[in-house]
């Protein structure tokens, strides 16, 4: 389906459905996502605690927005004070570099419940692959709080406002958290898109090392920053034990893929990888379940119009859950995500991931260990994977 078609087609597709288009979630701001991480619920909020996050930009840009959510979130939550700075090492921030993010003109904002809220444009240049650090407060913090639990990443947090300060010495508690920041934005080059990884915690980057941003989609924003690809954004909308189809670790990839894919700014493309949790939760999900979740999800990213290229689920035998009934359903539905045709593109982790002498089990020199998580080679294999050209979103 070209996409001139697929646009075509949009508003005909989400009116028989009946579902949410991208203009039903959140409507975007002009530019391209540089950096995202799926919202959770993360337990009690504290009053007046500070968290300096960092974050790795993809694409580059000027004029970068941040997203503040409070999805999760019981009563309203302020924030009083937001910087946005870059790091030199560990809390401390390059001198000169941290500076103010306003929301509607004002210092400080209140997100209600439920909901999202884009900082103005902060003037000046963002390059690819900066590790921007940003500082937020809130005075009134209560209730569940809003983050990202898994994040690979070395934060910091503190009691008190320090967010304008570039010294690290008030920052001396770390975290591997984010909290209440969920995307960052840029204007980019005219022509530019971005490409959003969902999945689970392979894509969430678990038994890559942390810091070091070797996650899978980490890698393959390298490339395509290599590329002659248009696509430069990435963001990385993976969540721990996620599945397709029920809510567990998060809500399912079907309850999510609003607020966490299509809401963000300047998408071309979503890229599924997830279906193994389904699988191997043993909860009496057939293949014929997971392949009706698949084509829901592609019938919206469709509406949306945008690509979707979706991914075979990898092997895990080795696993403790696995079964050689969990190892049926996984090929029943890896035959018919190569075969269907009914996506955009097919990239098939699978067979880059299996060993060539045993198919159900992952290739030890790309086991993080536990025989489902890839190692940092494995996930560069895997990035290495993808046709860069599936992801234009252009002819395909």
């Amino acid at each position: 389906m070209t996409r001139a078609r697929r646009l075509l087609a949009a508003a005909l597709t989400a009116a028989a459905l009946q579902i949410p288009s991208a203009s039903a979630a959140e409507n975007p701001p002009d530019g391209v996502v540089t950096w995202g991480a799926s919202a959770d619920r993360m337990g009690d909020a504290v009053a007046g605690r500070g968290y300096r996050m960092v974050v790795h930009t993809s694409a580059a840009g000027r004029d970068l927005r941040i997203r503040l959510s409070n999805a999760f979130g019981d009563r309203p939550v302020t924030f009083d004070s937001v910087y946005a700075g870059v790091q030199q090492q560990g809390a401390e921030l390059v001198r000169g570099s941290n500076r103010r993010l306003t929301f509607a003109g004002s210092d400080s904002v209140t997100v209600t419940a439920g909901t999202t809220v884009y900082s103005d444009p902060l003037p000046g240049k963002l390059s690819a692959g900066t590790d921007l650090v940003i500082s937020v407060h809130s005075p009134d913090a209560a209730g569940p709080a809003t983050g990202h639990w898994m994040a690979m990443q070395t934060s910091y947090l503190t009691d008190g406002d320090h967010t304008a300060e570039e010294s690290g010495d008030r920052w001396a508690a770390s975290i591997g958290s984010w909290f209440y920041l969920d995307a960052v934005s840029v204007r980019a080059a005219p022509g530019t898109g971005a490409v959003v990884a969902l999945g689970d915690s392979i894509t969430d980057g678990w038994q890559s090392t942390t810091d070091l941003n070797r996650r899978w989609p980490d890698y393959l924003a390298r490339r395509l920053q290599k590329s002659s690809s248009t696509v430069k954004g990435v963001a990385d909308e993976g969540i721990s034990g996620n599945r397709v189809l029920t809510d567990g670790p998060g809500q399912s990839a079907l309850n999510r893929l609003d607020r966490d894919v299509l809401s963000l700014p300047g998408v071309r493309t979503v890229f599924l990888f997830e279906g193994v949790n389904d699988i191997k939760s043993h909860t009496g999900v057939t293949a014929q379940d997971l392949i009706d979740g698949y084509r829901q999800i592609a019938d919206r990213v469709h509406a949306a119009g945008k690509c979707l290229v979706v991914s075979t689920v990898g092997p895990f035998k080795g696993w403790s859950e696995w079964d050689p009934a969990a190892e049926a359903v996984r090929q029943e539905v890896n035959q018919f995500i190569r075969e269907s045709g009914e996506f955009d593109a097919v990239t098939d982790f699978d067979r880059v991931l299996r060993s060539p002498y045993d198919h159900e089990r992952m290739l030890p020199f790309f086991d993080g260990g536990d025989h489902i998580h890839p190692n940092d080679k494995g996930m560069q294999a895997m990035a290495d994977a993808v046709a860069l050209d599936s992801l234009d979103c252009t002819d395909n």
